[in-house]
């Protein structure tokens, strides 16, 4: 793997901004761009979700040739049904060369050997067909079509719905 994952840390926020200020990252999001605030509010807001208790957010740096090139999400939405959810964004500087695929498969093994999971799902716009593939090439099934899911600046956005089961996973990644 080219890639390393560490958690978010607070002078990640300029890394983080470099890429959520732009309008071709944000498209799909129901933020951005962000300012330098909103940047550094992310990057607040992510530290202190890892010190609650229990913990139920984990957002990695995603690192290529030691530069912070985006970042990737495991939240744990239910430990009683051993559940969560993965996301990823990227600086496009980046997209299109296989490192969004290869942080979801990390974020993945993290959620299903770190955490025990026994079901993560991911969501994404049905228009973003970048991620769609990277979904489906990282062997997630295509579950179906949430409608109006997310509240965009100005309207409400569906999504497709994706997840893998841990009996699914691939035990060489």
């Amino acid at each position: 793997m080219r890639i390393k994952l560490r958690e978010l840390m607070e002078e990640d926020w300029e890394a983080v901004h470099a890429y959520a200020s732009l309008e071709q990252v944000c498209g799909y999001q129901p933020w951005g761009p962000n300012t330098e605030a909103e940047s550094k509010q992310f990057v607040e807001e992510v530290l202190q979700d890892a010190e609650e208790e229990p913990r139920k957010r984990y957002v990695y740096a995603i690192i290529f040739e030691e530069k912070m090139i985006g970042s990737a999400e495991l939240c744990i939405n239910s430990t009683q049904n051993q559940e969560g959810e993965i996301g990823y964004i990227i600086h496009p500087d980046f997209w299109n060369k296989g490192f969004a695929t290869e942080a979801a498969k990390a974020v993945l093994s993290i959620g299903f050997r770190g955490f025990g999971l026994h079901r993560i799902y991911a969501t994404c716009d049905p228009n973003n067909l970048a991620s769609a593939t990277v979904l489906e090439k990282i062997g997630m099934q295509k579950e179906g079509f949430i409608r109006e899911h997310i509240r965009m600046k100005s309207s409400w956005r569906d999504s497709f719905l994706y997840s893998m089961l841990e009996q699914e996973h691939p035990q060489e990644w």
